[in-house]
């Protein structure tokens, strides 16, 4: 992680923690608001929450064997074809497929198909 994604993520905690201001109640339950700056409701809150995106190329199941013999120039073979489209996931979660691009000079993903996404069913 680089200073600029720490200050991206202090940046949005910061910000959910505006909006997260609750009303004190007196003794007589009447409402006293502690802040005028308007509170958005719990869906908005989510959608600023920072999740990790990862794309998974495949996998290979090994032995500790292999795997001790592992070296500088050791190949594995893992179980996906090339070509085929590689998982999207979110915190480790499935959510779709994407084929690899450069993007600049950094790797980029472009997006074949989501599975598993809907932000509006996960925060209604």
């Amino acid at each position: 992680m680089n200073i600029t994604d720490t200050n991206q993520s202090e940046t949005l905690l910061e910000d959910l923690g505006d909006d997260m201001i609750i009303d004190q109640h007196d003794v007589n339950g009447v409402s006293d608001v502690t802040s005028t700056r308007a509170r958005r409701d719990i869906p908005q809150m989510m959608r600023k929450i920072p999740v990790t995106l990862t794309l998974e190329v495949g996998s290979a199941r090994i032995s500790l064997e292999e795997l001790m013999a592992i070296g500088p120039d050791s190949v594995l073979e893992l179980d996906m074809l090339a070509g085929e489209p590689l998982v999207i996931k979110v915190n480790g979660t499935p959510i779709g497929r994407a084929e690899v691009v450069v993007a600049g000079e950094n790797y980029g993903l472009k997006v074949i198909d989501l599975d598993g996404l809907n932000l509006d069913l996960m925060t209604a």
